[in-house]
């Protein structure tokens, strides 16, 4: 069931979907919820659908509807998947066996016979699942293409004779690919128009490297006026540019944190930040992913109990969330989280990576999207690698904190500058969006995002595939579940020009297995009817339309006690 501002409670209720076995009463924040049948008087529900609505105290909490779902797998779906990996499993040692012995050729690295006392360079058991199970369907990553990576692309084909463990090159291209697995959300990855013209214009300037850090002779006056347009574009004091969207987060959190601080991170946050939090020495303990109750739980522990063995009060306490989860497809409960942040006074540090661009009626991400005061969030990061077609990353909040990560920052110092071209591409693409290129081009487009975001999710569901997430994120995941069926709903739409990304264990939870699509502005409607159509043949043919329409809550999993785990540094 869809909810729409004209099906919206009356008094304002949010309308959530929950997972099977989360009892409402104990969800943080929504303490008070009521099953959807006990309030059949005023709301109707769909039969096969089980939701909850927030109490009417909470309602100031979300301006808008808020609509999730993770629909749970099927039991039989479960136990042949497990039993897939079960038995590739057993092939696997099978073939080890086999190459042990010099029956099978060996293909990995290995250690030479002169060098069996040293230390071991590659470890032969964590290499066990890229050597059987990977290999076999390797070929449907590290696809090069030969174009822009816009709404359509053109592949290299490429033909493996030993089962994928080495590719040529056919010299055959496969031109006009719907590209349904790039980043590129408001279709800036282009190589004409305003964004194209301006950053060619610059490289003839500036030309295209630094050759230096920021600190010493790099920073250009464009770098100065991207900055100040990003801080102007989020609303906020101050904003710091980074070349890598990975190591803006891995460099800088270890300059907000350390010893002696706590940082309360979501199980389903991205590696960068994982890598940031566990360099920084922090405490680390991961609550359920957008679990309030967990949150709370682990917040009020804090405040009680201090650190370990000495019960000192913490320095700091951040918690880390991202705006959209690019595996779920899900959108983190910021209203929630900004209110439990203000009642224990901790820090909050919001990744914007897929969410700034994607939206909010405005393009300004979750915090636009909710529409919130960005002076809440503590710590705002973002890319420019999705939705502006760029490169890098920011880091945005109070003067005070920017200026700090200027001269503590790894990144910021030692790393080298943005290179102009860039630059140009981020500031140009952020004032279309802004409408201060004097069109509404920007504002065309992240509106033509959201509807195609509706779109495609209404349509796959009416199709009766499983799809994760918020029914207004652009990622899309959708259920695959079984290990053959991840090549071969790759290969499969690949034959009929469909581009798309597959995701699988260890990437996922095992039983997990995905496709992920990814919505662009770019995509016009035929282009999408085109991948629905396609996407509905294929299901038929691999038999991957699982839906029993009996759509589960968003907060899906159940809670337990032990739902965390302490790193302590």
């Amino acid at each position: 069931m869809t909810e729409s501002p004209a099906t919206k409670p009356a008094n304002g209720d949010v309308c959530q979907r929950v997972k099977n076995g989360l009892k409402p009463e104990r969800n943080g924040l929504l303490k008070s919820l009521h099953r959807c049948h006990e309030r059949q008087s005023k709301h109707h529900c769909h039969p096969e659908e089980e939701e909850v609505h927030a109490a009417s105290h909470h309602d100031s909490l979300y301006s808008r509807p808020f609509v999730e779902s993770f629909e749970e797998t099927p039991m039989l779906v479960a136990v042949l998947t497990y039993m897939g990996y079960g038995i590739l499993t057993i092939f696997g040692y099978l073939r080890d066996f086999l190459r042990h012995w010099k029956i099978e050729r060996c293909h990995i690295a290995r250690e030479k016979e002169e060098q069996k006392d040293f230390v071991p360079l590659y470890q032969d058991f964590e290499n066990f699942y890229t050597r059987n199970l990977y290999m076999r369907i390797r070929d449907n990553w590290n696809r090069p293409i030969c174009s822009v990576p816009g709404a359509k692309v053109d592949l290299m084909e490429r033909a493996s004779h030993d089962y994928n463990w080495t590719f040529e090159y056919t010299g055959r291209v496969v031109r006009d690919v719907i590209n349904l697995g790039s980043y590129n959300y408001l279709g800036f990855a282009e190589n004409f128009g305003p964004c194209a013209d301006s950053a060619a214009e610059v490289t003839i300037k500036y030309g295209v490297g630094v050759a230096s850090t920021r600190q010493e002779i790099g920073n250009l006056d464009r770098h100065e006026d991207m900055e100040k347009l990003v801080a102007k574009f989020l609303g906020v004091e101050s904003a710091m540019a980074f070349g890598m969207g990975f190591a803006t987060n891995s460099m800088n959190i270890p300059a907000l944190t350390g010893k002696g601080c706590l940082i309360l991170s979501d199980e389903l946050n991205h590696a960068s930040l994982v890598l940031g939090a566990r360099l920084s020495g922090s405490t680390i303990r991961v609550f359920k992913h957008n679990n309030m109750q967990s949150l709370e739980k682990l917040l009020r522990e804090a405040i009680v109990h201090g650190q370990p063995r000495t019960h000192r009060p913490w320095k700091k306490i951040l918690i880390v969330v991202e705006g959209i989860y690019s595996m779920e497809g899900s959108i983190v409960r910021l209203p929630e989280v900004i209110a439990l942040k203000k009642r224990y006074r901790a820090y909050l540090y919001l990744d914007e990576a897929h969410s700034i661009g994607a939206l909010g009626p405005r393009g300004r991400g979750v915090v636009d999207y909710f529409g919130l005061d960005p002076r809440d969030v503590d710590v705002m990061m973002g890319t420019f690698t999705k939705s502006f077609g760029a490169a890098g990353g920011y880091i945005a909040g109070k003067r005070e904190l920017i200026e700090y990560l200027r001269s503590h920052s790894h990144s910021a110092v030692y790393a080298t500058s943005m290179s102009p071209p860039v630059v140009e591409q981020i500031i140009t693409s952020m004032k279309c969006i802004m409408g201060e290129d004097g069109t509404t081009i920007g504002c065309d487009r992240v509106r033509q995002l959201a509807e195609n975001t509706v779109y495609f999710r209404k349509r796959l569901r009416e199709m009766g595939f499983i799809i994760y997430g918020n029914e207004d994120s652009p990622v899309v995941p959708m259920m695959l579940y079984m290990p053959a069926k991840i090549g071969a709903f790759g290969r499969e739409m690949l034959k009929r020009d469909i581009g798309v990304v597959v995701v699988g264990f260890p990437a996922t939870p095992i039983i997990e297995s995905r496709a992920r699509f990814c919505i662009s502005a770019a995509h016009t409607k035929e282009m999408l009817d085109r991948a629905l159509s396609v996407i509905s043949e294929v299901g038929d043919l691999l038999q991957l339309k699982y839906s029993r329409h009996r759509i589960q809550p968003s907060m899906a999993r159940p809670f337990d006690d032990n739902m965390y785990e302490d790193i302590d540094d």
